[in-house]
């Protein structure tokens, strides 16, 4: 009988790959963060939000008659919850986003409790979209969509320059053209 040895995956044969077997694609971890400048854009959307709502439910625990005694200590401790919030979720937001664009695809990873990478190759591109709203363009900022047909919806990339947005679509429209012009 003769003697059998184990051997480590980098000295095996290589297999056939399984033509079912999907490819994969050279697309790297998503390394480009954001402009610097989303943080405030973010900070300022927070704000927007938070102030008025803890200013509204003030407004509301003084003028409503028979307040309950225990809504202004509940109160007491939403305010800094609130203000936390809005301050410190800028920060790691922008800690988190990533994109990038390599050579088949585009990457993105997102998300504040749940992080989600998603990854659209160039193929499955069917449309560009740009996006200013007004607060982005107070701070010279836009946002890049990626739309497939995917039941996942689209990839969006927040808070780019917005000459790098523009930059980006046109370079992501020309990799596609050539791409549909190769018949592929």
């Amino acid at each position: 009988m003769p003697h059998q040895t184990r051997q480590s995956p980098r000295d095996r044969p290589e297999a056939v790959p399984d033509a079912a077997a999907p490819r994969l694609l050279s697309a790297p971890a998503p390394g480009r963060r954001p402009d610097r400048r989303a943080v405030h854009w973010w900070l300022t959307q927070n704000l927007l939000v938070v102030v008025p709502v803890l200013a509204g439910i003030a407004a509301a625990l003084a003028l409503v008659p028979d307040t309950p005694s225990w809504l202004w200590p509940a109160f007491a401790v939403l305010c800094p919850l609130g203000v936390a919030y809005a301050l410190l979720t800028p920060w790691y937001r922008y800690r988190v986003h990533r994109w990038e664009a390599s050579t088949e695809a585009v990457c993105a990873t997102s998300g504040r409790f749940i992080r989600e990478w998603r990854v659209v190759p160039f193929t499955r591109i069917q449309t560009l979209d740009t996006k200013r709203g007004p607060l982005m363009q107070l701070f010279g900022l836009s946002a890049v969509t990626v739309t497939t047909a995917s039941a996942a919806g689209p990839v969006t990339i927040d808070g780019l320059d917005k000459d790098l947005a523009v930059a980006l679509v046109r370079d992501l429209t020309e990799r596609v053209r050539a791409l549909h012009e190769d018949g592929t």
